[in-house]
């Protein structure tokens, strides 16, 4: 059982961290790349225990479930769970680095987190647990303040890859589904990473199958008007045709012919890319084999200027910007474009009867994200390397017309050019954090989704 005896919210100032305090903190820290943080005199007397602190130890890193049990039990403690972040782990690290080291990201994150916002995390090793109670799972991740999906060495086209954890392929992907329809009005965001970042994008492809499907078989003529039927009908005709004959190119050639193919949202990148590179606005010659291509294209841009988004205006306003990549597999940029275009076309055609549908056995196609933004591309020697080396998923509530948001990275922001967990490569100084790309991108979208 997990040790709730000291679960203070907060570890360098013990049971006085909150939402107001981790908003301070967060947006302090990306006001510039300069300034102490403000709670350096904390700092200088706990850092040392935080930079050997070890998941499921006592102290910072303690709070790992490892059994429904454990969820029972930080599920009765909502003034800590509400202010802290959720780390799922689909594997037990991200890859091995150069010098032979695994990596395992998630450490990394909660130590950004503690170290610059005072704001716990909670760790789910999902490869170690297996399968947890649905609802319980849901409830916290709900709840807490963001959720992250963190990366791991397995590859979404073979499910072999997962061989030697306790979950496998599929049950990841209806995970990821339904964290991606759980965005409701008071939920918390999520940031996908990586690995995490692949399973949103497969995701996306496999709501929109599962939404077409029903559409077609269970809609009942009788609670909406035949114009509005014949229109939503119309609507899935169309995007399972694209769906079905949309093609993915890597250098003009097909790797992927249609979205029953393994390979349609995820495929092998040309060359794997580790270390540094630039991270640029996401943009298109709109030349392309496909002829639907354009219009997708065209619905990518018009949702895009609809909003800069948090991503993109970070990159307009540092600029020279370098992250660190650390992957072999891509999100394939037709996959997105195409999600982009078929969430925005179901929204459209269900926001007339949306109040009909909200009553009906398909309610949960509002809960579907009405965009999928991709908001940045990486590039060496100015040649574009991953197109989609992040999104922003967009959900417009539909009855307050608010909009929430999600995000994801191919790259990992969290860490820093050596590739290392801090806990082995030794924890940096604030001001290093501070100059870092990366860790100022991960800290403006918190800062933005926590405010939002």
């Amino acid at each position: 059982m997990m040790d709730l005896i000291n679960l203070n919210s907060g570890f360098f100032r013990a049971g006085k961290s909150n939402l107001t305090s981790i908003q301070s903190l967060l947006g302090d820290f990306i006001k510039d790349r300069s300034s102490p943080s403000l709670i350096e005199k904390f700092h200088r007397k706990e850092k040392k225990f935080l930079s050997n602190s070890r998941w499921g130890e006592k102290g910072p890193l303690g709070r790992v479930i490892n059994s429904d049990d454990d969820l029972k039990e930080i599920l009765s403690c909502p003034d800590f769970y509400c202010n802290s972040i959720c780390i799922i782990e689909p594997a037990a690290h991200v890859g091995t680095n150069p010098y032979g080291e695994d990596v395992r990201a998630s450490t990394n994150i909660a130590f950004l987190c503690q170290f610059i916002a005072d704001c716990n995390s909670i760790l789910i090793p999902l490869w170690k647990t297996g399968p947890l109670d649905n609802k319980l799972f849901h409830q916290l991740l709900k709840n807490s303040l963001i959720c992250f999906v963190e990366g791991g060495y397995p590859t979404l086209k073979d499910g072999k890859s997962f061989q030697g954890t306790n979950i496998n392929l599929d049950y990841l992907q209806k995970f990821s589904m339904d964290l991606l329809l759980s965005r409701d009005l008071k939920s918390s965001p999520s940031i996908f990473i990586c690995l995490g970042h692949q399973l949103a994008g497969q995701g996306h492809i496999e709501i929109l199958k599962k939404a077409t499907t029903q559409i077609q078989s269970i809609l009942d003529k009788s609670i909406i008007s035949d114009f509005y039927y014949k229109n939503l009908i119309s609507k899935c005709e169309k995007i399972i045709s694209i769906g079905e004959n949309l093609c993915i190119y890597k250098d003009e050639k097909v790797v992927a012919k249609g979205w029953n193919d393994s390979s349609f949202a995820v495929a092998l990148n040309l060359k794997p890319e580790v270390g540094k590179v630039n991270l640029e606005n996401y943009t298109h010659s709109s030349l392309h084999t496909n002829d639907e291509f354009l219009e997708l294209l065209m619905s990518h841009e018009l949702a895009h200027e609809h909003e800069l988004g948090v991503i993109e205006k970070f990159i307009s306003y540092e600029k020279n910007l370098h992250i660190e990549m650390f992957h072999s597999d891509v999100v394939n940029q037709e996959a997105i474009l195409f999600a982009n275009w078929a969430y925005g076309e179901l929204h459209k055609a269900l926001y007339p009867i949306r109040k009909e549908i909200s009553i009906s056995d398909l309610s949960w196609l509002l809960e579907m994200p009405a965009s999928v933004e991709i908001v940045c591309s990486t590039t060496v020697g100015g040649k574009v390397c991953t197109e989609v080396a992040a999104t922003c998923i967009n959900y417009l509530d539909y009855q307050t017309l608010k909009n929430r948001k999600s995000f994801t990275f191919q790259f990992h922001p969290e860490l820093l050019e050596e590739l290392s967990a801090f806990n082995i490569s030794g924890f940096p100084e604030y001001q290093k954090l501070k100059e870092d790309d990366g860790i100022r991108l991960l800290a403006r979208v918190m800062y933005e989704s926590i405010i939002n």
